[in-house]
């Protein structure tokens, strides 16, 4: 910690130490959270950007609310490291997003001000609006406060909690966090005052009284006009009308970095008598206050260790390029030779490598915003009228979506092909990005094409082979980060549907792998040669249709046999022995031992350790071979 630059910060040990404090002395604790949260991310890195835009809004409901007490819960949350160091936390700030450290994300596990866990966004109003109505059910009178981004509320998923909010007396607060200006017009001090007068216990005490009476004196058909007429009024000066018929009571636009303004709207808030859901519209800027990352395109919304000074980041010797990219490539390559090729994405156009795909082909590539249901519709209504639609979405993401790929794309056998990164561990991200479950809640479905790239030359092969499959969905799996630095051919080849390859001959163990341990399983294939145990390695490609064949051959001819997957129980290894065990092939002694993902979520760390803990990397392979051989193999092991 910076002592000399943060005498005031130094004194808080949690938000009550604040709640004394006047305008001067937030608008100073406010300046040195900012320089923490800069300073902690320069170390750690992560995301900056959103966390830079809140940190007034931080302060403010920090000194208004009686948190924890009262709930605060922020959507996604990775604008959450100001919220983490005015949470006691912040001796361990710089362990974010190590192993053993601080989640980058809120976590219920972590501290007692983090009511409720998040990392995906757009759960915050169905969260708060669930813990508003346990409290009044309990007859406690405290506060439920949501802070959402404009972004997050381009999805289906708040909506749904406004629209049954909106019908409750429940007392919930909804902060929404303009950052991109998408909705507010510029703000100033006549919506400051505004924001004051509509937020007054004095306005809402008689506007209720105006309801109330409009209903005993007016026939029912005016008195529901003068409501109307009442809220429309409201929406022509601030813009919320739309939460308005959403059933909140819309308060702003406010500047979220004027403490002055934002504080006493807070407290109008908190004091408030009347029931029903409040929305207050807030204005703030990404990466406020630290030059850098206001002149950055990207607002410095993820960033790696950087210099603080300069905001230059910490560039990782030159690589292989990422799968991402790889991905992004190969679908141009494809696009460049079949017209009917488009590219949809859930608001991570950078993320999914399709922002190069909009580059080259702006009218086929489509972002439908943090809408994962609607994406994979979308995607199956273009299918069905003969487009070929790619649907880049995480792995983690995808699971959104489950009831759409199951009813709009499976069933109706639409060729809607899905481009799954982030499959597998993540690293810093942790278990709320991890791909984990893609492999077994795809490979149950009817129909479903589903592949996994053990490499980058794989990938572009399986783009090539999505892009050929016309008569039925398909799914390729891929992970975060670079690939083994291949020598790339100028475009995929179309792979033989539901066959795999085999890479090295062995007699004692084989091992089938199905997507990126493929190199791990090479390795151990070394190790386990090196002590008498030849080793067959094979790459299934395929986990539908399976490659029955290959896995015939490798139960027939090994007394063990390893199936190897970046994912959970239910997965790859899970058809392999369905399959063997009906094809009587575990009936004369065999070993098979499936290697999965463990039945835990794994915490954020580096991908190797991650996967150390998996029991993924050769070292495991090889003790898990030597394991099933036991003393009954005719193999002699040498140490």
């Amino acid at each position: 910690m910076i002592s000399n630059r943060t005498p005031l910060l130094d004194t808080v040990r949690s938000p009550a130490d604040i709640r004394t404090f006047d305008l001067d002395q937030l608008r100073q604790l406010a300046d040195e959270l900012r320089r923490e949260t800069i300073d902690a991310v320069s170390v750690t890195g992560g995301h900056l950007g959103a966390g830079l835009g809140v940190v007034e809004l931080t302060v403010a409901i920090h000194h208004v609310f009686n948190t924890p007490e009262d709930r605060l819960i922020w959507d996604v949350g990775h604008q959450a490291y100001p919220h983490k160091i005015l949470t006691g936390r912040r001796d361990r700030i710089r362990t974010l997003r190590q192993g053993g450290g601080l989640s980058g994300f809120t976590r219920r596990s972590e501290s007692q001000y983090d009511p409720f866990g998040a990392a995906h966004s757009s759960t915050s109003i169905s969260a708060g609006l669930g813990m508003a109505v346990a409290a009044a059910l309990k007859g406690e009178q405290r506060q439920a406060v949501c802070v959402i981004g404009d972004g997050a509320m381009s999805a289906g998923m708040a909506y749904e909690a406004m629209n049954n909010a909106g019908f409750s007396d429940s007392r919930l607060v909804v902060i929404l966090n303009d950052n991109d200006m998408s909705i507010a017009p510029p703000v100033g001090a006549m919506s400051a005052y505004l924001s004051r007068l509509l937020s007054s216990r004095q306005y809402m005490s008689l506007r209720q009284l105006a309801k109330q009476l409009g209903k005993k004196i007016l026939p029912k058909s005016l008195a529901d006009a003068a409501e109307k007429a009442e809220e429309y009024a409201r929406g022509l000066v601030t813009g919320g009308t739309l939460f308005e018929e959403l059933g909140f009571y819309y308060i702003g636009p406010v500047d979220g970095h004027n403490l002055e303004h934002l504080v006493p709207v807070l407290k109008n808030l908190r004091d408030n008598e009347q029931p029903g859901p409040i929305l207050l519209h807030v204005v703030t800027q990404k990466g406020k206050g630290y030059g850098p990352a206001e002149a950055a395109e990207d607002k410095y919304h993820g960033v790696a260790k950087f210099d603080v000074v300069t905001g230059a980041q910490a560039k990782p010797k030159a690589g292989p390029p990422s799968y991402t990219k790889v991905f992004a490539e190969a679908l141009i390559r494809e696009a460049e030779n079949d017209e009917r090729i488009v590219a949809i994405t859930a608001a991570m156009p950078s993320g999914t490598g399709l922002d190069l795909f909009a580059k080259r082909f702006p009218k086929r590539c489509f972002d439908v915003g943090i809408a994962e249901q609607h994406a994979v519709t979308f995607a199956a209504g273009m299918a069905a009228e003969g487009f070929k639609p790619f649907a880049a979405i995480y792995s983690t993401f995808l699971q959104r979506a489950y009831d759409q790929v199951v009813h709009d794309v499976a069933i109706q056998k639409l060729p809607v092909r899905f481009a799954i990164d982030r499959a597998g561990l993540v690293g810093a991200d942790g278990a709320t990005h991890a791909g984990s479950f893609d492999i077994a809640y795809l490979g149950n479905l009817p129909g479903m094409v589903l592949m996994a790239a053990a490499d980058e030359v794989e990938l572009m092969h399986m783009v090539a082979t999505a892009a050929a499959l016309d008569d039925r969905p398909s799914a390729f799996r891929y992970p975060r980060g670079e690939g083994l630095g291949l020598t790339l051919p100028a475009r995929g080849q179309v792979l033989p549907l539901g066959k795999g390859r085999v890479l090295r001959e062995g007699s004692a163990v084989a091992i089938l792998n199905f997507g990126t341990r493929l190199a791990e399983c090479l390795k151990a294939a070394e190790e386990l040669g090196a002590r008498g145990l030849p080793t067959t390695v094979a790459d299934a490609r395929f986990c539908k249709p399976l490659d029955i064949d290959l896995v015939r051959q490798l139960a027939r001819h090994h007394e063990v046999l390893l199936t190897v997957e970046e994912g959970s129980v239910g997965g790859f290894g899970s058809h392999v022995l369905h399959f063997l065990s009906h094809d009587g092939l575990l009936d004369h002694g065999l070993k098979i031992r499936p290697l999965v993902l463990p039945d835990h979520f794994i915490d954020h760390d580096t991908p190797l350790r991650q996967y150390d803990e998996a029991g993924l990397n050769a070292p495991q392979i090889v003790a898990t071979a030597i394991n099933a051989l036991g003393n009954s193999s005719s193999f002699s092991v040498r140490a």
